[in-house]
């Protein structure tokens, strides 16, 4: 393979447009050999949780992401969010800027937001002399945004070599910056409308079978799809625009520059107070349509995905919630799945957005209260 071929690996993929999809077998790719996976997570997330910084967690987690597209230049490399952590593959070209991105962002993370980031660079080649693989697919949620779908084991494996310590880059020297360009949390918890805003993870289980496990989540997608929009937590029309102040301090270390946080809130806070006017009375400035942009956030946000299993942060009833996790503890009960539930009453958005006048902004959800670092307890503990 060519430089330029598996560079291209990504927007190479074709497109699968319902999230059925996602347990298709042939939907998937392979990772290029010569690529990497880059995980990271924060240390203690739980406690963190406990503490009531669930929002900063959910930043420090998009950050990774930010810094690493940010760094390579290109916003088309195969990445999950995972609500305290993340992963992005890359290829191996790339080794060299990200490993100094991962360590920007880390020193960041502990600098600005007082967490522990731990990050780590895995081969593929690695990967596969395990008897793992990568594979990728590419779900598209609108005309301007596709996200990716891993399988294959390898991306599991990768996380728990980081967690090991293995593969580790090291934090730069404190004061680092990466850069955060777009990274966005501006909007409040959106309530849930249904019932409740639930997290749910669903891994394979030892004695699951791939064709027994692919079912499982087929059925739990189509109860999920029975309630309006799939269960989607953000209303059709998007979250409603308010003059809100938290998560603008953790933008404002995001994106300003040394020294100049408190002129980045200012302007953070004078950018929302336009966009509530401009929302209220229905009128556009400089080409940004707040109504469009709500209308465009609901479409690209990935509120579903699967990474070695399935990820869901769903709003919906009582009714379908109960009959999702009757099928889960059946699953459970016959070794197809191990899973983890967390319940919560509302959603976190968090954003990626090269230019609030493009269309591809992206938007990270999870639980408010929690969401998928909880649900991971939760099946950790089961396990256990």
């Amino acid at each position: 393979m060519t430089t330029e071929k598996t560079d291209d690996f990504f927007e190479a993929l074709p497109v699968f447009e319902r999230f059925e999809g996602v347990a298709d077998n042939s939907n998937y790719k392979p990772l290029p050999e010569d690529w990497i996976l880059a995980s990271a997570d924060i240390v203690g997330s739980t406690e963190a949780i406990k503490q009531g910084r669930y929002k900063v967690v959910n930043i420090a987690g998009a950050s990774v992401i930010s810094a690493l597209l940010n760094a390579l230049g290109k916003h088309n490399h195969p990445f999950v969010f995972g609500g305290d952590g993340a992963l992005v593959a890359l290829p191996a070209s790339q080794t060299s800027k990200a490993q100094e991105a991962l360590a920007a962002v880390q020193a960041w993370v502990s600098d600005e937001l007082h967490l522990n980031l731990r990050a780590a660079l895995v081969p593929m080649a690695d990967v596969r002399a395990q008897g793992l693989d990568v594979r990728v697919a590419r779900f598209k949620v609108s005309p301007d945004v596709s996200y990716a779908m891993f399988a294959g084991g390898g991306a599991s494996w990768a996380e728990a070599q980081m967690k090991a310590g293995k593969y580790a880059v090291k934090p730069a020297a404190s004061g680092s910056r990466p850069d955060l360009t777009g990274l966005s949390c501006r909007w409040n918890p959106v309530q849930a409308r249904n019932g409740e805003i639930v997290s749910i993870i669903a891994v394979p289980g030892k004695s699951g079978a791939n064709a027994l496990f692919q079912q499982l989540v087929a059925d739990i997608i189509t109860i999920a799809a029975e309630q309006n929009r799939g269960a989607h937590p953000i209303p059709e029309e998007g979250p409603p625009i308010e003059f809100a102040l938290q998560g603008v301090g953790t933008e404002a270390k995001a994106t300003a520059p040394v020294g100049k946080t408190l002129y980045r809130k200012l302007a953070i806070l004078a950018q929302i107070g336009l966009t509530v006017v401009l929302d209220r009375l229905g009128l556009t400035a400089g080409g940004f349509d707040p109504k469009s942009y709500k209308r465009e956030l609901a479409q690209n946000s990935d509120f579903r995905k699967f990474d070695d299993g399935l990820k869901m942060t769903l709003d919906i009833d009582a009714i379908r919630l109960r009959r999702i996790e009757e099928r889960l503890e059946k699953a459970s009960k016959e070794g197809i799945c191990q899973y983890g539930l967390h319940r919560q009453s509302a959603a976190l958005i968090t954003c990626l957005v090269p230019t609030p006048r493009a269309h591809d902004h992206i938007h990270f959800i999870d639980g408010a209260s929690g969401g998928y670092a909880m649900a991971a307890s939760n099946l950790k503990a089961k396990l256990a």
